[in-house]
């Protein structure tokens, strides 16, 4: 519509306002806050669900697991302890208690009878020194020359007796002879080269000496030598 066309007059509202006058006067200015308040309003509604959901769900995930179990427990532990108590009230009045009682202190003596039954310990103690014996030997060397030397020992064949039994023990280089001289020894002792004192101490326990009475000596001859000097005690 152009403006001869339009049909009214002209009024105070068609004059153009001067260069630099404010534009929409009659109009209230909006604020920034106005226009900014309603997506922080969502964003906290949000928010606030969002933190419930999850709430719920944690606690709707830790009930089953951790509630039921300590509901159980706690309704088992009285159940027990007034059983207890009327075990006992009912025993304390009742006669017939002195003979129960006597009943299980006879069935405790039965059971301790029969637990009381001795084992073949001196098998088994047997059986131990073989097997340290064994081992002993096995950390030698069966093939080492080991001389049984009978020192005035006042026994008859002592030393072929020592000889004989490393041999059954699997030692393959055996010597049996007299001492020569005097060795100063007032017991049996075993004396070793340096390196031999796994074999050594195979060969004291074969002979039933004490390992105290072994000990690493410069020998002439020999990686093993066995003084006698009373009689053997030796490993069946």
């Amino acid at each position: 519509m152009t403006k001869s066309q339009y049909p009214y007059p002209p009024d105070e509202f068609d004059v153009r306002g001067p260069e630099g006058a404010p534009v929409g006067v009659h109009r209230e200015p909006r604020s920034g806050w106005s226009s900014v308040w309603p997506f922080l309003l969502v964003a906290v509604v949000f928010a606030g669900l969002g933190i419930g959901v999850i709430s719920f769900l944690s606690d709707g995930g830790d009930t089953p697991t951790e509630n039921p179990p300590a509901a159980s427990e706690q309704s088992a532990a009285p159940e027990g302890s007034e059983g207890g108590e009327g075990s006992e009230g009912e025993g304390s009045g009742e006669e017939p208690t002195d003979g129960s009682g006597d009943e299980g202190s006879e069935g405790d003596e039965g059971e301790g009878d029969e637990t009381e039954e001795p084992s073949e310990e001196p098998s088994d103690e047997v059986t131990d020194d073989a097997v340290d014996i064994d081992a002993l030997i096995a950390e030698g060397d069966t093939s080492a020359l080991v001389r049984v030397l009978n020192d005035d020992s006042g026994v008859s064949g002592e030393a072929g007796r020592g000889s004989d039994a490393l041999s059954s023990y699997g030692f393959t280089n055996t010597e049996a002879n007299n001492y020569d001289g005097d060795s100063g020894q007032t017991t049996n002792v075993v004396w070793y080269a340096e390196g031999r004192a796994e074999t050594a101490a195979a060969v004291a326990a074969i002979m039933g000496i004490p390992a105290e009475q072994t000990s690493q000596q410069p020998l002439a001859s020999g990686d093993v030598v066995v003084v006698i000097k009373e009689a053997l005690d030796i490993a069946e």
